[in-house]
């Protein structure tokens, strides 16, 4: 993702080359200065660190992610020991890098307004639970998020039953059953997924207002990147 618009490199000051991210933070860098970062820490310790902390927040981060190039990605764990886990696959390199960048799909892509005023939330999203499984593995670094999963998902479902118990009724309006939706959604996630928490809430609504399967989402996302990523002409 080019990075010429957003804040310079934390660690040397300049526009940020070779973009990378910590993977539980979020922050970015320049590739070769966080890097070097690393590698500074490692050499202050006399046991080989599993972990680094962000010079920014100060989270512990167990690896870089680093080189995506909308496939692919390369990650350069802190411990030689670790290695990349096989359920992290490059979708999830994907939306790691889309969560540390300040990259969001505009909501009138998906028509955000049309979701809520046409009650399409009525309608459920059989793809919403394996969406969300990979959604949480991203922001929490972690294989088996399935009670996380149950907990989130169970709060969506049970926002829409309430509103199907309540249709045909004027007991709000289609913006306040969007604030409640969101309240919920972030009163459930934030204690799992954290700083990410808004974000998070705002990619959920945007999946569900997408009406698409995960692969066609990821598509729109990717396109919608190379877009931001062309010169004009």
């Amino acid at each position: 993702m080019a990075s010429t618009d957003h804040d310079p490199c934390p660690i040397c000051l300049e526009p940020i080359t070779q973009e990378a991210y910590l993977d539980h933070c979020f922050h970015a860098f320049c590739y070769p200065c966080i890097l070097y970062w690393s590698r500074v820490l490692t050499k202050k310790q006399s046991q080989t660190l599993s972990s680094i902390k962000c010079p920014l927040c100060k989270t512990d981060n167990l690896s870089i992610v680093h080189g995506f190039n909308g496939e692919f990605f390369q990650q350069h764990y802190i411990s030689k020991g670790l290695a990349k886990s096989w359920w992290f696959s490059s979708a999830h390199g994907f939306r790691l890098q889309w969560y540390g960048s300040d990259v969001q799909i505009s909501k009138s892509l998906f028509d955000v307004h049309r979701f809520w005023k046409h009650r399409r939330y009525l309608g459920g999203n059989v793809w919403l639970k394996r969406w969300l499984r990979r959604e949480i593995q991203v922001v929490t670094q972690e294989e088996d998020v399935d009670i996380i999963v149950h907990h989130i998902h169970g709060v969506v479902e049970s926002f829409g039953r309430k509103r199907k118990q309540k249709e045909g009724t004027k007991d709000a309006t289609h913006e306040e059953k969007r604030e409640e939706f969101r309240r919920l959604l972030l009163d459930a996630a934030k204690p799992f997924v954290l700083r990410q928490a808004e974000r998070f809430v705002s990619e959920v609504e945007l999946f569900l207002a997408s009406g698409l399967n995960i692969e066609a989402y990821d598509k729109v996302c990717m396109q919608h990147v190379a877009g931001m990523s062309t010169p004009a002409e």
